[in-house]
């Protein structure tokens, strides 16, 4: 496996792992609850990831495949780290809000199990187009970010786990507020 693709299943892999630990660190009788009219549930947040990593898993097979038939993908060579390259502080800065765009807003009608399963489901995906895509020069491939700008196919692998770990902080402020706190 090239190092590139290992560093980004390490890096989804990790992301997913604290973000699992965030969520069962709430009773699962409250993760369904709202805090407050204007926040999200435990399981509305996971809702969004599965949402936002299906589109992106979509995104990701597309670019690939448009980039494979015009003969514009070839072996990689880099091996240089590839997380790094995206800005990570700005996706992780909870004090920005960022509004979701309509179509990746969560419809609340998943319980939490449910919406962890629909997760499951889309990171497995996501998982097997990046080992599909393995060794190839993913850098090659660009594929505009809402936030972020233009980035690459393997900034969008880093950015699908920085984007579980922004998540994740905010599972743990809604544990917060669940139990009384500012």
């Amino acid at each position: 496996m090239h190092p590139r693709t290992t560093e980004l299943l390490r890096h989804l892999d990790l992301q997913h792992e604290r973000l699992r630990n965030a969520v069962e660190s709430i009773p699962r009788g409250q993760r369904e609850k709202k805090p407050n009219p204007d926040r999200w549930s435990v399981a509305e947040v996971i809702e969004h990831l599965s949402i936002v990593e299906t589109r992106i898993g979509r995104v990701f097979d597309a670019k690939l495949a448009e980039a494979r038939n015009a003969g514009a993908v070839r072996e990689e060579r880099d091996s240089s780290p590839v997380v790094g390259t995206i800005d990570m502080d700005r996706v992780l800065d909870r004090s920005r809000r960022i509004t979701a765009a309509e179509s990746n807003l969560p419809s609340g009608k998943l319980d939490a199990e449910a919406a962890w399963s629909t997760l499951e489901r889309a990171r497995n995906a996501l998982r097997d187009s990046v080992n599909g895509a393995d060794g190839l020069a993913l850098g090659e491939i660009v594929q505009p970010h809402p936030v972020l700008g233009p980035i690459n196919l393997y900034q969008w692998i880093a950015f699908v786990g920085g984007h579980e770990a922004r998540h994740a902080a905010q599972v743990m402020e809604l544990k917060d507020l669940l139990n009384g706190g500012p």
